[in-house]
C-alpha cells in the first residue's frame, strides 16, 4: 500500500487545524466528555475488584458491575458527608473568623502606622472589606468547594451512567479498538491495549495513594501547628495536590488564610516551611515510589495542560487534564512514530540512571517504580 507523503508545511497545517477541530470539540462536549473521562479513570479503578467478582466469586458481569457501582457510591457518599460537616462547622465559625481577621488587620494597621508613619486607613479598610464580603458569602465559599468535585446533579447522573456501560461493556469496547486495525496487526494491538490499560490503571491507583498519604502528611502538619480545621484542609490540600504545582500553592494559600485568623502570624511561617518539606517529599519520595516515573509531565505542560483544562472544563478541567496527558504520555510511547511526543511530554531521562531504593527493614524495600 503506498502512502501519500505531504510537505511539511501541508502537513503542519493539517495537524494544527486537527488541534483547533479536537479543542472545540472538546469544549462544545464538555457536558458529556467530562463526566465520560471521569467515569473511565474510576473504572480502571474499580477493574480489578469487578474483575475479582467475576473470576474468583463467579458474579455474573452485571451483577459484578453493579456491585462496584454501589461501593463507588458508598464511598462517594461518605466523601460529600465528610466535606458537608465539615463546611456546616466552618460556615458557623464564620462570624468569629470574621471578628478575628478584623482584629487581626487592626493591630497590623496600627503597627504599620506606628513603625513606617504610613497613612493605611484607607487601604486596609478595603481590604477588611473585600475580607467581610469573602466571608459573609458562605454560600460562594460552599459552591465553590463542590465545584472542585462536580459541576452539579447532571455530573454526577452521567458519571453513574457511564461508569455502569465501561465496565459492564469493556470487552466490547477492547475488541472493538483491536478489530479497528488491519489483521495483521491485532496481536500488537491487543498488547498495546492490554499494557496501556495496566499502566493506566496503576496510574489511577498511585495517584489515589498519593491523594492519601499527602492528606496524611498534611492532617500531621496542621495538627501539630493547632490549625483548625485541620482534617478539612489537610483533604483539600491532597486533592488540590493532583493539580501539579499550582495546587500545593492554592492549598497553602487556603490554610494559611485559616491559620492567620484563627491561630498567629508566626504559624504561618511555620506553615509554610511545612508545607514546602510535604511538597519535596511527595515529589521525590511518593511520586516516583507510588505513582510511577513512566507517566511523570514536566512542569512546561503540566502547565500548559492546567490552563487549557480550565479553559475547556473548569475546575473539572483542571483536575482531569494531568490524567489526560499521561493516558497520552502512555499511548504515545507505545506507538512507534508517536514517541518523540511521548518524550516531549516527560521528564528529560538520564542514560544509564539507576533506580533509587530505601532500605527500611530487613523485609522491606522501597524501589522505584517504571
Amino acid at each position: 500500500m503506498n502512502f501519500l507523503r505531504l510537505p511539511f508545511l501541508p502537513k503542519l497545517t493539517m495537524v494544527v487545524i486537527s488541534i483547533i477541530g479536537l479543542g472545540y470539540l472538546l469544549a462544545l462536549g464538555q457536558t458529556i466528555l467530562a463526566p465520560f473521562f471521569f467515569a473511565f479513570l474510576m473504572a480502571m479503578l474499580f477493574l480489578p475488584v469487578a474483575t475479582f467478582m467475576e473470576r474468583k466469586l463467579r458474579f455474573p458481569r452485571s451483577i459484578s458491575t453493579m456491585t462496584s457501582v454501589f461501593i463507588m457510591l458508598v464511598i462517594l457518599s461518605g466523601l460529600i458527608y465528610f466535606f458537608s460537616s465539615q463546611l456546616s462547622d466552618f460556615s458557623k465559625d464564620l462570624p468569629h473568623l470574621r471578628e478575628q481577621l478584623t482584629t487581626v488587620f487592626n493591630n497590623l494597621q496600627h503597627w504599620v502606622s506606628k513603625t513606617f508613619n504610613v497613612k493605611v486607613n484607607e487601604q486596609v479598610d478595603y481590604i477588611n472589606q473585600a475580607l467581610n464580603k469573602l466571608l459573609s458569602s458562605s454560600g460562594a465559599i460552599l459552591g465553590f468547594t463542590f465545584g472542585i468535585f462536580s459541576t452539579g446533579f447532571g455530573f454526577i447522573i452521567f458519571f453513574t451512567l457511564f461508569f455502569i456501560f465501561i465496565l459492564n461493556y469493556r470487552r466490547l469496547l477492547n475488541n472493538f479498538i483491536v478489530t479497528v486495525f488491519n489483521e495483521r496487526h491485532k496481536s500488537s494491538v491487543q498488547a498495546a491495549v492490554t499494557e496501556i490499560r495496566i499502566m493506566t490503571k496503576k496510574y489511577i491507583f498511585g495517584l489515589c495513594l498519593q491523594v492519601l498519604i499527602v492528606s496524611i502528611l498534611t492532617s500531621i502538619l496542621l495538627t501539630v501547628l493547632g490549625v483548625k480545621y485541620a482534617i478539612l484542609l489537610a483533604v483539600l490540600t491532597g486533592l488540590l495536590n493532583v493539580i501539579p504545582y499550582l495546587g500545593i500553592f492554592i492549598s497553602l494559600v487556603i490554610s494559611c488564610f485559616i491559620a492567620f485568623a484563627t491561630a498567629s502570624p508566626s504559624t504561618c511561617i511555620y506553615l509554610t516551611v511545612g508545607y514546602i518539606a510535604i511538597h519535596a517529599v511527595d515529589g521525590n519520595i511518593v511520586l516516583p515510589f507510588v505513582v510511577g516515573s513512566k507517566v511523570k509531565i514536566n512542569a512546561l505542560f503540566s502547565f500548559i495542560g492546567i490552563l487549557l483544562g480550565e479553559h475547556l472544563w473548569g475546575i473539572a478541567g483542571m483536575f482531569l487534564c494531568i490524567p489526560a496527558i499521561a493516558i497520552i504520555k502512555i499511548i504515545c510511547e507505545k506507538v512507534d512514530d508517536l514517541k518523540p511526543w511521548g518524550k516531549l511530554l516527560g521528564e528529560d531521562e538520564k542514560p544509564n540512571k539507576k533506580k533509587k531504593t530505601y532500605k527500611i527493614s530487613k523485609n522491606i524495600t522501597l524501589k522505584e517504580m517504571d
